[in-house]
């Protein structure tokens, strides 16, 4: 018994011990800054302390909501796994295009004829014609993953 008192001050001790004062500090372009340690010219702030105590969780739904039956939601679940999955069509499309424009792009390099007369590569222009490309592709990689697992969801 005696343990289980000092175990429960041991953990309620430190709550009391965790109160700081705060300060709001405006310097003079107009940043504000909140601090726990005094600065000069600083303002204390007043807080109101929060509150500790859990909301209480309600059960189950209310007596007036809208109920549908489980034909009704079946139907629904149908209807959005058919509307996942042509989405899911579309985006294998886009992305196989986008892949297909990323790959036509690597193959092309940019170019520039020197003062000598050689060819060279812009490298700087390459990189800013393939990034778009490549993010469209990213793009379509992160929804397909997001239908996968929307559709993953359902039962």
């Amino acid at each position: 018994m005696k343990l289980r008192c000092f175990f429960i001050l041991l953990c309620a001790g430190p709550v009391g011990w965790a109160h700081a004062d705060i300060y709001k500090y405006v310097d003079a372009e107009g940043r504000v800054t909140y601090t726990s340690t005094p600065i000069k010219g600083a303002k204390k702030l007043k807080l109101k302390p929060l509150s500790t105590s859990l909301s209480p969780r309600t059960k189950g739904s209310p007596a007036d909501f809208p109920k549908v039956d489980s034909r009704t939601q079946k139907g629904r679940d149908d209807t959005r796994r058919k509307i996942l999955e042509e989405e899911m069509a579309t985006e294998d499309k886009l992305l196989s295009e986008a892949r297909q424009r990323l790959e036509e792009g690597e193959a092309s390099p940019e170019v520039f004829k020197g003062k000598d007369g050689k060819t060279y590569r812009d490298v700087a222009k390459y990189e800013e014609k393939i990034k778009p490309l490549q993010e469209e592709v990213t793009l379509h990689e992160l929804n397909i993953q997001a239908l996968k697992t929307e559709l993953s969801k359902l039962k």
